[in-house]
């Protein structure tokens, strides 16, 4: 029983031969969705062996879904393009673990970099991301934004993702800021309205949560920045709603 790994980009020339490298570990094809990169992505993909199809961004979950035909496999294992599996979660795909109990997605834990330090504080530890699933019964929501695997009967797997998304504050600030424009216009699309005082709330209430709550408090000026970044990031979604409500 093969594995397709899946992987959509864009402007991914950074990390996109590491993942594909890391993937042919487990995988016995890589099947790349790209947005029409403008830098070395499809390049390098093709050069790594993998199968690259080419398709303008249609959002997060759509552009997931897009590439599940072209996957010869029933079980994919869709990582982004700074994802990498841990050891741990490499033994249990070769072990084919996944095949024990009729489960059709596996959600593993999260470990999140910023640059190469660990962020296990704040609540960015565990998270849990389902990046392996079987076609046949499972799928990625239609959502735009941060989709999820819509599955029948999902297992939390104590095994990891290593996540190198982020140099630095001010590319998860950039990331963070994009994200909220995205999750503002979904919340809008979906039908979602709110009075002024909701994005300050939201905001305060993510930062008590992730400075206090989540331990932000005890790792210095690290934990300061990440619980102002979630504040920032809990604001900034309500108050583009906020304004997207005011333009219609």
């Amino acid at each position: 029983m093969g594995i397709s790994g899946l992987v959509i980009t864009f402007n991914e020339e950074k990390n996109i031969g590491k993942c594909i490298d890391a993937l042919f570990k487990v995988c016995d094809e890589v099947i790349i969705v790209d947005s029409f990169s403008k830098d070395r992505t499809v390049e390098i993909a093709k050069e790594k062996g993998a199968q690259v199809v080419q398709q303008a961004f249609l959002g997060d979950g759509p552009q997931r879904t897009h590439g599940l035909p072209f996957c010869k496999n029933d079980w994919i294992l869709n990582l982004d393009a700074d994802e990498f599996l841990d050891k741990d979660a490499e033994d249990f795909i070769l072990k084919k673990k996944y095949l024990e109990g009729n489960y059709d997605a596996m959600s593993f834990r999260v470990k999140n970099f910023l640059a190469d330090k660990l962020i296990d504080f704040s609540g960015w530890y565990p998270d849990h991301k389902v990046r392996f699933f079987n076609k046949q019964t499972a799928h990625p929501s239609d959502s735009k934004v941060h989709q999820k695997i819509v599955a029948q009967n999902e297992k939390k797997v104590a095994v990891h993702i290593l996540h190198y998304g982020w140099d630095s504050l001010d590319q998860i600030i950039a990331k963070k800021n994009q994200y909220s424009g995205w999750h503002a216009q979904q919340l809008f699309d979906q039908g979602k309205r709110i009075n002024a005082f909701k994005p300050v709330l939201n905001g305060t209430v993510a930062f008590v949560r992730c400075y206090f709550f989540k331990k932000g408090i005890f790792n210095g000026l690290d934990g300061l920045s990440i619980a102002m970044i979630q504040a920032f990031f809990s604001y900034m979604k309500y108050a583009k709603l906020i304004k997207l409500q005011k333009n219609k």
